[in-house]
């Protein structure tokens, strides 16, 4: 299976606009930042997480019904588990780093 260049031509053309547009969103100055909430931040990633799931079943689902491509649903498992293995990392250190905080001196 090939991709023809024009498909991956315009992926990348795509994500570099996306890329523009994100530094043109980045405050200025410090004091024009907004730090994000804490637990918005979570929910979002979490959010973010349960949805690659949701996807990831929904093509294997396609695939048992026979519209699905097998190459579709390994790609969507695949990110799936990248981003899960990238919140329990996470997870992890905000764990630790909240224990070292605890073990600090008053």
């Amino acid at each position: 299976m090939s991709i023809p260049f024009s498909a991956a031509s315009n992926a990348y053309a795509n994500a570099s606009n996306l890329i523009d547009q994100s530094a043109k969103a980045l405050p200025k100055s410090p004091t024009e930042t907004n730090a994000p909430d804490f637990s918005k931040l979570v929910a979002e990633s979490v959010g973010s997480v349960v949805e690659a799931g949701n996807q990831a079943d929904q093509k294997a689902m396609d695939l048992v019904d026979g519209k699905g491509n097998v190459v579709d649903v390994v790609t969507a498992i695949s990110e799936t588990e990248i981003a899960l293995q990238t919140m329990v990392t996470i997870r992890d250190r905000v764990i630790t780093a909240y224990e070292e905080i605890m073990r600090m001196p008053i």
